[in-house]
């Protein structure tokens, strides 16, 4: 495990499972349905302490898969395996900042030299799947053992897929993307206080696209995915960084009905936390749309008061 045990932060966490099904399970939230990873950092390098409750379910992660999307193609252009462009860059920001899944499209094409659609056979079909996996590939490759039962090769959608992208999620869906809180919690951590395999620029690049500015215009924009989430439980006077995610009916039940957020708070004397949150069903997901800021303000209280 990537993060160490430490006292004081398990005692600040261990009742949070209870409190959440005691606040939250009149909307559905159940004791199967949630997990979540919180960390807090010990400085550049350091391992962090950290708890979590359920860390290994693997369930579909909506928009969590961009941020690992966004580590490789800033590796990639860091090795010189792909050259940066307007176009690229302004596809980063958005599937960040945005959620933007053509944007989010476009670098996938652009890292695995594959188009979607229409229907492949036989080995034309087996060359296309052979370069999606390179997403998998290249977090494997670090040897994380967090990011094994993961896999994140499939495109984002907005409802049902057809063509080579169905195909290739397969008959039962057995190969859509999957995430667990723990996956996505030692993204951030390497990313802010770890050993990504970025240049200090690209680091620094990954931190400035996460970083949430609500005081700035774009955070009046219905997408700007704070005001619903963790984030929006959260004191003005804290910087926040992050990245969530939210399906709702996608005509696909396999992949319908998840609310996630993965996100970074810092707040004025208080060293970092990290909080991976994953959640399941249409009472926290749509019916209820201030239960995830209200986890995040205990979140902030339990953690950071």
């Amino acid at each position: 495990m990537f993060y160490q045990s430490d006292a004081d932060w398990t005692g600040r966490c261990e009742d949070l499972p209870a409190l959440f099904l005691d606040r939250f399970g009149a909307h559905g939230l159940t004791p199967d349905n949630f997990g979540f990873v919180a960390l807090r950092e010990n400085g550049r390098g350091r391992t962090p302490d950290g708890f979590g409750y359920r860390g290994d379910w693997r369930c579909y992660p909506c928009s969590l898969v961009k941020v690992f999307h966004l580590v490789h193609v800033l590796s990639a252009i860091d090795a010189g395996r792909i050259e940066d462009h307007a176009e690229l860059s302004r596809a980063m920001r958005d599937m960040i900042l945005w959620s933007s899944n053509t944007g989010t499209n476009y670098v996938i094409d652009i890292l695995t030299g594959t188009t979607g659609n229409t229907l492949l056979d036989g080995a034309a079909f087996e060359a296309w799947r052979g370069k999606r996996e390179r997403l998998n590939g290249f977090f494997r490759e670090l040897g994380w053992p967090e990011f094994a039962t993961c896999n994140i090769t499939q495109k984002l959608m907005d409802d049902i897929r057809y063509g080579r992208e169905a195909q290739y999620a397969g008959r039962s869906g057995e190969n859509l993307n999957a995430l667990t809180p723990v996956a996505a919690a030692r993204l951030f951590h390497e990313i802010f206080a770890g050993d990504v395999p970025l240049t200090e620029a690209s680091r620094k690049r990954a931190q400035d696209i996460l970083l949430r500015d609500r005081a700035s215009a774009e955070a009046a924009q219905p997408h700007f995915q704070v005001a619903g989430f963790l984030g929006g439980g959260v004191p003005a006077a804290a910087r926040i960084w992050s990245k969530a995610g939210k399906n709702s009916w996608t005509g696909d039940p396999r992949a319908s009905y998840y609310k996630h957020d993965l996100i970074r708070i810092a707040a004025p004397g208080k060293a970092p936390v990290i909080v991976c949150l994953m959640t399941q069903g249409k009472g926290i997901c749509e019916d209820c749309p201030d239960a995830m800021a209200d986890m995040g303000r205990i979140f902030y209280e339990t953690l950071l008061g």
